[in-house]
């Protein structure tokens, strides 16, 4: 059981519950002591309870997060480029398979996203030539 890591991270919705892992005690088995409460979002470590963490606690748990938020990050690229598919294929759905009715029902909610996408887009890129 040596090959388990010191540390797990129970994900939740913005971060995580951290756990020390005990495998080396007398009984064999494994034992999880929960150590703090992580936020990525806000890179905010809280200790769990009247826990104080170490170097090594800080240490694993910082670089825990910057893995995660290079996850994260990763992930949302890659539903971006999903969601650019998505248009693709309604795009030929909408021209080559959909009915009038399937049309009617979908035509102004597309129309109004888009608007709202090409709208923060066209201004997103304003600010940046801004910048440059």
């Amino acid at each position: 059981m040596s090959d388990l890591p010191d540390y797990y991270f129970r994900v939740r919705e913005n971060g995580a519950a951290v756990f020390r892992v005990d495998a080396e005690n007398r009984q064999r088995r494994i034992e999880m002591d929960q150590i703090a409460v992580v936020n990525v979002n806000r890179g905010e470590i809280k200790p769990h309870g009247d826990r104080v963490l170490s170097e090594a606690d800080l240490s694993a748990i910082q670089r825990w997060m910057a893995d995660r938020q290079a996850l994260l990050e990763r992930r949302d690229m890659d539903d971006i480029h999903r969601a650019i598919d998505g248009l693709n294929l309604t795009t030929h759905w909408a021209q080559s398979r959909a009915s009038d009715a399937q049309l009617d029902e979908v035509t102004d909610a597309l129309l109004l996203a888009m608007h709202d996408l090409r709208s923060v887009l066209v201004r997103k890129r304003a600010e940046r030539l801004v910048k440059k």
